[in-house]
């Protein structure tokens, strides 16, 4: 995968772009991630948290980071791992 590449669930109605990868499986819902989506992943109820669009979700090292484009019920993770959002930088005090 390279920067840029969009990815659609198959276990829900989730889309994100890959803005940095690193390795490992990206899944959303327990089911994995793919460039022509498709039906036949099972959305698993542990992994149900959903998707935000607009979002940038990341992994605990840093690795990967990926941008919701299009929402849904399944939990991004990377080799079993959830993805969190991207908390925004907090800008310098003007004065």
């Amino acid at each position: 995968m390279k920067p840029g590449s969009r990815l659609k669930s198959t276990a829900c109605t989730s889309e994100v772009v890959v803005i940095r990868y690193g390795s490992g499986t990206l899944a959303c819902g327990g089911a994995p991630l793919s460039e022509s989506g498709g039906e036949g992943g099972e959305l698993n109820p542990a992994l149900s948290g959903g998707t935000v669009m607009g979002k940038r979700y990341v992994d605990e090292a840093g690795t990967v980071e990926l941008l919701c484009v299009k929402p849904g019920k399944g939990t991004l993770t990377l080799d079993g791992a959830p993805l969190v959002l991207k908390e925004a930088k907090p800008l310098p005090a003007s004065d």
